[in-house]
């Protein structure tokens, strides 16, 4: 035998007698997400890219129903030790699970491990990220409330450019005015938006409009807004009661007045982004539209907007292990770098290279609403704020009702009032 065949199989022989080799362990990440819909297809696409992308970790996604029932079964799961790896949330329930004790908080290192840094995302959604001196989410998106409007109908009414683009619009009589004036001249509804009971949207609008008057709803565990709240109120209500909207529809049927071309303006999140570009392609739209930043009607430009993020729930019992959270982080990094597409959802990717690139910057129609980004408003910090949690709850149920002339603005704050004060008064749980 030659020497070279000797060696080998002295080898092959050692090989052997050490037994097989060990498995290739690959980690799962489990991921609980209340996204539906079209960005539930594009999360469902960025998964299976990342699991494609690499052999070491495998990321597993449940969608559970959006809302109150998942953010109670997150915080249920979490606080027994069974909760998911990492889960989606909203920025604005931060102070609530942060605080509350639902979520891990992740360490600079643990991001920078992974290649990951505060200054890597827009400031706006990092400080967002961040409760009492600590990072317990990595942002995803922003989503603000915008206004879209349909180019056809408002030719006539003169609101239109040279090009086709809504004028600026200024002050909130030129806007009841834009709303008035396209009613009158289209014989539409000027306006559109979801305002039956339970509705959010109403909450979203009188948020954005107290804080373009520098008035914040909640300051020190009391409500600061005073009489500009009955007064904001009073304006979107007007807008109802002189016909230029239709009060008490609900989401579905807002925006289906609006794609079925029965209301020249729409007032409603960046998220309805994705069934317009999709009609208009299909030729099944009818009409030319157009997105504007929510108009400036007072002091400043704020408009409402919320975040999506990913976060690591502490599962107390069962905390994860390191090489679990960097596994987690390897997903949550890849997404951000991979956010255009994400993008395409209408939302304003949180990863800056991704949001300040070319490609992000040309991408239409949001590139008509990107400068929505440099005046976004979140709910107000406090456990009982955020998206589908208790207080905005209780805004839902009293707030439409000044649009149809259930009860006066007056009577609708002050039942809103009433009822919030119990939970502004008391004590953050701890879950």
């Amino acid at each position: 035998m030659r020497g070279w065949q000797r060696a080998a199989a002295v080898a092959l022989t050692a090989i052997l007698a050490a037994g097989p080799a060990p498995a290739w362990a690959q980690i799962e990440v489990r991921m609980w997400t209340l996204l539906s819909g079209g960005d539930g297809a594009r999360m469902r696409a960025l998964v299976e890219d990342f699991n494609a992308s690499q052999r070491d970790v495998r990321v597993v996604s449940t969608t559970l129903k959006w809302g109150e029932p998942f953010y109670t079964k997150l915080i249920t799961s979490s606080v027994v030790g069974a909760g998911p790896d990492v889960a989606t949330v909203h920025l604005s329930r931060l102070v609530n699970l942060a605080g509350g004790g639902v979520l891990r908080p992740i360490g600079d290192a643990e991001l920078a491990a992974v290649g990951l840094k505060g200054s890597d995302y827009l400031p706006r959604q990092w400080e967002k990220s961040r409760y009492e001196g600590r990072t317990w989410a990595v942002p995803l998106d922003m989503h603000p409330l915008v206004l879209y409007y349909n180019k056809t109908l408002l030719k006539p009414t003169g609101l239109l450019d040279a090009d086709g683009n809504l004028k600026p619009i200024e002050g909130v009589d030129a806007l009841t005015d834009a709303f008035r004036l396209a009613a009158e001249t289209t014989h539409r509804r000027g306006l559109t938006m979801e305002s039956s009971q339970s509705s959010f949207a109403i909450w979203r609008l009188w948020l954005s409009m107290l804080a373009q008057q520098n008035v914040a709803i909640v300051r020190n565990g009391r409500y600061s807004y005073g009489a500009a709240g009955e007064a904001t109120l009073a304006r979107i209500s007007a807008w109802f009661r002189k016909g230029y909207a239709q009060a008490g529809l609900d989401y579905p049927a807002s925006t289906s007045q609006f794609m079925g071309g029965g209301a020249a303006f729409m007032l409603n999140g960046v998220w309805e982004v994705p069934e317009l570009v999709r009609a208009s392609k299909a030729g099944t739209l009818g009409f030319d539209y157009g997105i504007a930043p929510l108009p400036k009607m007072y002091a400043n430009a704020s408009a409402w907007a919320d975040s999506h993020a990913f976060a690591i729930p502490a599962n107390d019992s069962h905390p994860p292990s390191p090489e679990k959270v960097q596994a987690v982080l390897r997903f949550v990094a890849y997404v951000g770098r991979h956010s255009l597409g994400w993008a395409e959802g209408g939302h304003i990717p949180a990863y800056r290279t991704v949001a300040e690139s070319p490609a992000a910057l040309a991408l239409q129609p949001n590139a008509q609403y990107a400068a929505a980004a440099q005046n976004v408003v979140y709910d107000p910090d406090g456990w009982y704020m955020g998206a589908a949690g208790p207080l905005e709850a209780i805004a839902s149920k009293f707030l439409p009702a000044a649009l149809y002339g259930y009860m006066t603005p007056a009577q609708a704050v002050k039942r809103f009032e009433e009822e919030g004060a119990r939970l502004i008064r008391k004590r953050p749980p701890r879950y």
